[in-house]
């Protein structure tokens, strides 16, 4: 489902069900030792997801650790992201002479909490333009659509910047026509290839109860001296911790 939003040079490997525990390495295992079922059940299923793609670029199996800020480290050479919510677990990877940076994200198509996380999410002009979207596809969440468009950004940031990205500090348009995202960084970007990145695009969509955002930075995009917001993107069809709102905050440079 979600390789309708990644370009070719990206493999991808999604989950409906969950993988046994042990199919995790030993180190894995040992980090979520004392989680709760359904986190083990959810990161172990995640790396069988990652591991299945990076086999198809000739990777091993191995361990998918995380980093000193959570961040999965992928093995030398290759540059990918993960993703799981409730019933969904998917991961994309690639070669790092193809792409500079992945970013993922899968939620729920559902409202997000009425409790002012919005707020911390949309920008007084992000959430002026949900009213519209709404007005326009009814049955799209777009608050959730918006939430998962900034954490794919920030997944696709993390790994360029190396440090953190608040929600507010990006501001993101939807086009609800073609199944696109574009944003805009507030916050000075990363510099890629000598080109500083001034945002990212990506794609969205909605499907089977779920809303999936994704991003994906080219070799071809950022080496070709344009400014790196035009990143390409597939439309489809119809990290220290990241502030935000509370049990939908995901430590987005974190391992999922």
């Amino acid at each position: 489902m979600i390789e309708d939003l990644l370009p070719s040079p990206a493999e991808v490997a999604e989950s409906f069900g969950d993988a046994p525990v042990e199919s995790l390495f030993p180190a894995e295992a040992e980090i979520v030792a004392r989680a709760v079922p359904v986190r083990r059940r959810e990161y172990a299923t995640v790396r069988v997801c990652a591991r299945e793609a990076l086999g198809r670029l000739g990777i091993p199996p191995g361990p998918l650790l995380p980093g000193a800020s959570g961040e999965p480290l992928w093995p030398a050479g290759i540059v990918g992201s993960m993703t799981h919510c409730r019933g969904y677990r998917a991961a994309a990877v690639a070669r790092s002479t193809d792409v500079t940076t992945i970013g993922l994200d899968a939620e729920p198509n559902q409202p997000l909490p009425s409790t002012g996380v919005l707020d911390h999410v949309a920008r007084p002009e992000e959430q002026r333009l949900l009213v519209r979207l709404a007005e326009k596809r009814p049955d799209v969440c777009w608050d959730r659509l918006l939430f998962s468009a900034k954490e794919s950004i920030y997944k696709a940031w993390f790994p360029l910047a190396g440090r953190w990205l608040d929600f507010l500090e990006a501001t993101v348009v939807i086009d609800p026509d073609e199944g696109t995202f574009s944003s805009r960084l507030l916050v000075p970007g990363p510099l890629v290839d000598g080109v500083r990145v001034h945002g990212f695009r990506g794609g969205w969509l909605v499907r089977n109860g779920l809303v999936l955002t994704a991003i994906t930075l080219t070799r071809a995009d950022s080496g070709a001296g344009a400014d790196a917001a035009t990143a390409r993107t597939v439309a489809a069809p119809a990290t220290p911790p990241h502030t935000g709102p509370g049990p939908l905050e995901h430590p987005a440079g974190a391992a999922p």
